[in-house]
């Protein structure tokens, strides 16, 4: 399975912490899926520790590079295709990175892991 994950769900995996979910834990240890993250999700980190809403260690790009090395994690860039998607997707979320990324599941037939409760108003899968 394709699954891309959510900006929460990749901080929440890559650093252990007890809020991502049992079922998502195992689908980001199953060897045979393949993990995505949205270029859109890269940006979203950069705009809120620029902003002051998250604080990540210093050099927190090098060590989320390595970690996403580590872990076979994979970048989605942003293509056309996506940015025509959003424009035509209902307001049900409107928050503009998670919107991005639902576009991109739409587009590429990914699964989401996420713990955002709209992304499920959306006609795509989702890890909870």
């Amino acid at each position: 399975m394709n699954i891309l994950l959510d900006t929460q769900a990749l901080l929440w995996a890559l650093s252990g912490d007890r809020r991502l979910s049992n079922r998502s834990r195992e689908a980001w240890l199953d060897p045979t899926n393949s993990l995505f993250f949205s270029m859109a999700g890269y940006w979203e980190i950069a705009v809120k520790i620029n902003i002051g809403k998250l604080e990540l260690a210093p050099g927190w790009n090098k060590i989320m590079e390595n970690e996403m090395q580590r872990n076979n994690i994979r970048f989605l860039p942003i293509r056309t295709e996506h940015c025509n998607c959003v424009a035509t997707l209902p307001l049900h979320h409107r928050d503009p990175f998670d919107r991005m990324m639902i576009a991109q599941a739409l587009i590429e037939s990914m699964t989401v892991m996420s713990a955002d409760r709209q992304f499920s108003q959306y006609e795509i899968d989702i890890i909870w």
